[in-house]
């Protein structure tokens, strides 16, 4: 199970685009959490700079189509997280990495950051705003979120990872998926001591208090507003800040003004069947009438002969024979996925290696006259992004022994 959500990443106020970079993408490959940095895949940059490089492509953009960057968007961003227990870190990267070349189709510059800081395995998948060939900008588009968790879940289905079967619209958190398995927030506690209080009836608020402060809970007045901390919980909680539980909401369930609601637990959603019938059943149960029913009914054996009709024609009527074939097709699928993305990966290398031979052509003359300058510091604030790429581009030879 992956759950996704596309992030842009502005510009914060009083910080320059480089500043911003370099604080985003060192995070995402802190190395504490990216296992020293093994967790770490990119293409058409180096991880290593890739802050510089994506600085330089922005300066480009402008020498390129003579625009300014209208807005603060420097680069975007897609947080996938998986379900804990149910993938490895380094497949977790591959999937990421598989995920941004299929959505970004070759055009963009990304890396992939696997943390595994957390029980649940997530990837950071960072790419630059501005396209390879510095001529165009990725623009965020109407329904991109549906797009992008349509094909995360098209990945995670074909690596046989588990979906989200319906997932619910919002900017929820992780552990909001997790339903029932989720360990409660400190509000839904707070919540349950509420509700839990005002079953015992107390005739005013203060007695409401006096029986939190009874449970354990710590009771804090500052002013006008009053905060609650659960046993065993660190901060405190502002009470005007939990929906359908503020001071006035209370003040008038205990006067009889309101009648209370408690807050419902959270659920697991539910698993959708893969059935290519229709539940008859559950339609009627949700209001359809009794032309729906015929027609569904009609649906359903038309479906069913079509199945039949399908494994007729293929001679695949034995059950036995019709696992053996589907365990052949997946096999063989998996067989021609595996050398899809090996040569993808070696194209990957190339371009790569491409994108360094032109940076070390480009900047040749910067670190020349860098090292004139006997590295002077002045000189390297000056032409800092051309530096970097120029080492970045020696040391991607030196590894490779060119």
């Amino acid at each position: 199970m992956a759950t996704t959500r596309i992030i842009s990443m502005h510009v914060n106020q009083g910080k320059t685009i480089a500043d911003c970079l370099a604080d985003r993408i060192d995070y995402s490959k802190n190395p504490d959490k990216t296992q020293g940095g093994e967790l770490i895949s990119a293409y058409q940059c180096d991880p290593k700079t890739a802050d510089a490089e994506f600085l330089y492509s922005k300066r480009q953009y402008q020498t390129v189509t003579g625009r300014e960057q209208r807005h603060d968007v420097i680069a975007y961003q897609v947080r996938q997280s998986f379900k804990p227990g149910e993938i490895t870190p380094e497949d977790a990267n591959r999937v990421g990495y598989e995920f941004a070349e299929r959505f970004l189709k070759g055009r963009h510059a990304f890396f992939v950051a696997t943390h595994t800081d957390k029980k649940h395995i997530h990837n950071h998948i960072i790419w630059n705003s501005t396209t390879l060939d510095c001529k165009h900008k990725f623009r965020d588009f109407l329904g991109s979120g549906r797009a992008v968790a349509r094909l995360s879940d098209a990945i995670c289905t074909e690596h046989r990872l588990s979906v989200i079967a319906a997932p619910k619209r919002g900017k929820n958190h992780y552990g909001k998926w997790l339903g029932n398995k989720a360990k409660p927030t400190h509000r839904e506690l707070l919540c349950g001591l509420i509700d839990a209080a005002l079953l015992q009836k107390p005739d005013s608020f203060d007695a409401l208090l006096k029986l939190l402060a009874e449970a354990g809970c710590e009771v804090r007045r500052r002013g006008s507003m009053l905060s609650l901390r659960h046993p065993g919980k660190k901060g405190f909680v502002r009470l005007s800040s939990i929906d359908g539980y503020t001071e006035d909401a209370l003040c008038a369930v205990l006067a009889g003004k309101k009648e209370h609601t408690p807050r419902k637990k959270r659920s697991q959603t539910a698993q959708r069947k893969n059935t290519l019938l229709i539940d008859i059943e559950a339609k009627l149960q949700a209001g359809k009438g009794g032309g729906y029913e015929r027609w569904a009914k009609v649906f359903n054996v038309k479906q069913m002969a079509q199945t039949y009709n399908y494994l007729r024609e293929h001679g695949l009527l034995d059950y036995a024979e019709l696992e053996e074939k589907a365990a052949a097709a997946t096999e063989q699928f998996h067989a021609l996925s595996a050398q899809i993305k090996a040569a993808e990966g070696r194209m990957a290398e190339i371009a790569v290696l491409k994108t360094h031979i032109a940076n070390y052509a480009k900047t040749r003359d910067v670190y020349a006259g860098y090292r004139k300058a006997g590295y002077s510091k002045k000189y390297l604030a000056e032409h800092e992004s051309d530096i970097l790429l120029h080492k970045a581009a020696k040391n991607a030879f030196d590894e490779l022994g060119v």
